[in-house]
């Protein structure tokens, strides 16, 4: 057993799921043929949000707006480092909109914002660790926003390639642990970016199969606290035994549109 892991007080954004619904599919786990009950994701966000607050976290909120049902999954919105803001381009038609409703929000409370030229979602494909941007690619996110994000912040970035459309953005593949380690489910990945990952983090968590598809990879940790799926049970006993504090949330409503407790988080750093 690790010694028990230091948290630090981050501060996040979220927009409750009060227009929350499944009306088209752009990833393997949507089905507008699943019925939604809007009431059950209202109950698992709020109690998210009292989680967050609970660690001694602040917690602003962004306005939900009709007609944009995943507008609940802020941290595709934006990446945010040092209190500069790099906005989201969303690939898909149905998404574009929530856009200019974050940055207006943004730039409403006093930060700085670049919108992405190319296609970029924010923290679903930017994972902020040991001074460096990690970047997906390959589903979502075009490879030249790594680069234009890279000279926006000033910070170094990795590319990363996932493979499996399950994972579709690399916040369902990886998150970070605190400000040195990871944990990741590695065929999620190109064999090129696995090489890469296992090189900067040879102490890594390694994620199972059925503990990704449980969106235990779609987690929030503040370096000591981990915020986790309920349902992914073999990651949440590495973590204890790493010295984590896992404090697993049921967010299955939400996992009906492919996301979970991280894709409702957007980290503001700085």
């Amino acid at each position: 057993m690790q010694p028990t892991r230091k948290a630090t007080s981050r501060r996040y954004l979220v927009c409750p799921p009060e227009h929350f619904d499944v009306v088209y599919s752009i990833n393997p786990w949507m089905d507008p043929c699943d019925t939604v009950d809007r009431e059950l994701a209202l109950k698992q966000w709020h109690h998210l949000v009292s989680v967050f607050e609970g660690l001694g976290h602040r917690v602003d909120q962004v306005a939900p707006v009709p007609g944009l049902p995943d507008m609940v999954f802020a941290a595709n919105a934006a990446m945010v480092v040092d209190g500069k803001v790099f906005g989201a381009r969303f690939l898909n038609p149905e998404r574009q909109p929530e856009a200019a409703h974050y940055r207006a929000w943004f730039e409403e409370s006093g930060f700085r914002v670049r919108s992405s030229t190319s296609i970029c979602e924010g923290e679903g494909d930017f994972v902020w660790v040991a001074g460096t941007l990690l970047a997906g690619t390959g589903f979502r996110t075009a490879s030249a926003a790594h680069s234009t994000a890279s000279s926006y912040f000033g910070k170094p970035t990795v590319s990363l390639t996932l493979v499996d459309p399950r994972f579709y953005h690399l916040d369902t593949a990886l998150f970070a642990l605190d400000d040195k380690n990871i944990a990741y489910y590695p065929d999620a990945f190109s064999s090129a970016s696995q090489k890469l990952l296992t090189e900067m983090f040879p102490s890594a968590v390694i994620a199972t199969e059925e503990d990704a598809a449980a969106f235990g990879l779609n987690s929030v940790s503040d370096g000591g606290s981990v915020v986790i799926a309920q349902g992914a049970t073999g990651l949440i006993r590495t973590l204890e035994i790493q010295g984590y504090q896992p404090v697993p949330v049921d967010m299955s409503e939400l996992h009906k549109a492919g996301g979970g407790a991280k894709c409702c988080t957007l980290e503001i750093r700085g």
